[in-house]
């Protein structure tokens, strides 16, 4: 349970009139002393919860629950079920709030960060119809080039939608419940994604908010509005089962009785529009205005940043989304980061100590050894049946050493290859604020810092994610109280970098690794055919 109200803080100055400094003190000792926000992030490995204070933005508390994939599914399958990210969040928030000795009134907003484009199916009722399918999931290629064909081909579809619909996205998700679980798909009543959900669950809405709707390959992101020709491709019916679009300002809705029970708190709690996890990093670590970049090594890699119009690719690498700050958000994915990193350190048997230590000692370019780390298919470029692939192999350079530095410049690189091709379409950096599990390491940072030719920075608050979601929801808890603020105002007060982390590039190694940048893109470009053979006899 919550903790009960705490005594009066001393620093407090009352009257000098004994009636009114009794009065006063009782009504001290009754008010919250504080005003607190949640922030949480529902990953695909974790949930994570912290406690804000809303007038300094210091994080008081954090809490974590880990939870695993469904094991034991096709290849390219991923899956989740909801309920697992309903009782992490419980879980966590109620863990978070403890640690914080939270009084009940004294939570006045929650925010919700979650993993992008899962499709979770729900029928009239509101039940869960069947587990989601994440954003790793790469099972749908055929029902992207079912959808891409109907819109006209990969040109008339970047022309409709922004964006290409990928194997990640939501739509092709749905498409593959239609053509695969007949049954299932009759029930379908609505169309959530993993965010939208625990929102769902927390209110008793179904809204969905611009900047997570972007990646559904559903929104025509220069209007804000549901394409209908998208919608066609899949089902005329489709537009009856999309959730309410808001702006991201907006609330969802307040804590709904269920929930406010589950959690300890009561029913005027607020819960904001939240967003997607790279929309709520990006207002985490301070990316709200032109020329700041933010990086995220964790499962997967993303680069991105603001921009006051849509940034569209034609080539359709670089996701043109919405950000949750009513802006745009141009974006990269890579799907392989720690996912290659954590592979290699499990099986050297290495603390996350002695894997940066190590890498630190080894030369840039490990010696010629490569990774092209496709072990989950690749997004940046659009490679959904790729592998992992080891290259220069030999006795001098397939050492544990070697090996170690070898995935973290590759995934580094393979986030690179997104990179330039923003700077293409103009949007380049200045500094990247790295974020995630993979900005921890130092040895990661300089590499970062090479490889991007470009200054790394990091944030005093390492949960971007979870920290955006909770600065959100102050900027709509503030706006409800009819305060005219913007989130400008509350990112540049309220988030800080940590000066005692910045890497800069090293020449040397910066031209070392463009060599090895040009090799890798290569590689990948003349291994696509033989993913393809290679996916089709693994499925025989």
């Amino acid at each position: 349970m919550i903790s009960e109200p705490r005594s009066l803080d001393c620093r407090h100055k009352l009257p000098s009139d004994k009636a009114s400094q009794k009065w006063n003190t009782l009504i001290l000792y009754r008010l919250p002393m504080r005003t607190l926000l949640i922030g949480v992030d529902s990953g695909t490995q974790s949930t994570k919860a912290l406690v804000v204070d809303a007038q300094t933005g210091k994080v008081l508390a954090s809490a974590a629950q880990t939870y695993e994939l469904i094991p034991h599914l096709p290849p390219g399958a991923k899956e989740q079920h909801p309920q697992t990210w309903r009782d992490a969040t419980a879980s966590a928030i109620r863990q978070a709030l403890r640690q914080a000795r939270a009084v009940a009134s004294e939570v006045k907003a929650i925010g919700v960060s979650g993993q992008q484009h899962g499709f979770v199916p729900l029928d009239s009722k509101g039940e869960v119809i069947r587990p989601a399918k994440l954003w790793c999931d790469t099972s749908t290629m055929a029902e992207c080039e079912e959808i891409t064909e109907k819109l006209g081909g990969p040109k008339l579809t970047i022309k409709t939608l922004g964006n290409n619909v990928l194997p990640g996205f939501t739509a092709p998700k749905i498409l593959w419940l239609k053509n695969n679980e007949p049954k299932h798909y009759q029930r379908l009543a609505t169309v959530l994604l993993p965010h939208d959900y625990l929102n769902f669950w927390l209110t008793g809405e179904k809204v969905m908010e611009y900047g997570d709707a972007s990646g559904t390959a559903l929104l025509d992101v220069r209007k804000r509005k549901w394409s209908q020709a998208a919608l066609d491709a899949i089902d005329p019916e489709l537009a009856g089962k999309l959730p309410q679009l808001i702006s991201s300002d907006q609330p969802a809705g307040k804590l709904q009785a269920a929930a406010a029970r589950m959690l300890d708190l009561n029913t005027d709690v607020l819960v904001s529009a939240g967003g997607g996890d790279n929309m709520m990093g990006a207002i985490g670590t301070g990316n709200v205005n032109a020329g700041v970049i933010t990086a995220s090594f964790g499962t997967s890699g993303t680069i991105y940043a603001c921009s006051e119009k849509p940034v569209i690719d034609p080539k359709g690498e670089i996701a043109a989304f919405c950000d949750s700050t009513n802006r745009w958000l141009p974006l990269l994915c890579t799907m392989n980061v720690t996912t290659a990193t954590e592979m290699v350190r499990n099986n050297l048997g290495w603390t996350h100590e002695k894997f940066s230590g190590t890498v630190a000692r080894v030369p840039a370019g490990s010696g010629g050894l490569l990774l092209l780390p496709y072990l989950e298919g690749e997004r940046t470029p659009n490679v959904p049946a790729g592998t992992g692939v080891w290259f220069g192999v030999n006795q001098k350079t397939y050492l544990p050493e070697n090996i170690a530095r070898a995935a973290m410049e590759g995934v580094t690189m393979g986030m690179n290859y997104g990179l330039r091709r923003l700077a293409e379409l103009g949007v380049k950096p200045t500094q990247i604020r790295a974020t995630g599990g993979g900005a921890k390491s130092k040895a990661w940072r300089q590499i970062m810092a090479d490889v991007f030719n470009v200054e790394v920075v990091t944030l005093k608050v390492g949960e971007g994610a979870a920290y955006g979601a909770a600065l959100q929801a102050l900027w709509c808890w503030r706006q409800q109280q009819g305060e005219k603020i913007s989130i400008q105002e509350i990112t540049d007060r309220f988030v800080e970098l940590d000066q005692n982390e910045t890497a800069v590039p090293d020449k040397k190694n910066v031209e070392i690794y463009r060599e090895l940048q040009e090799l890798q893109d290569e590689m990948s470009a003349s291994l696509r055919d033989v993913f393809v053979k290679h996916r089709q006899l693994v499925l025989k």
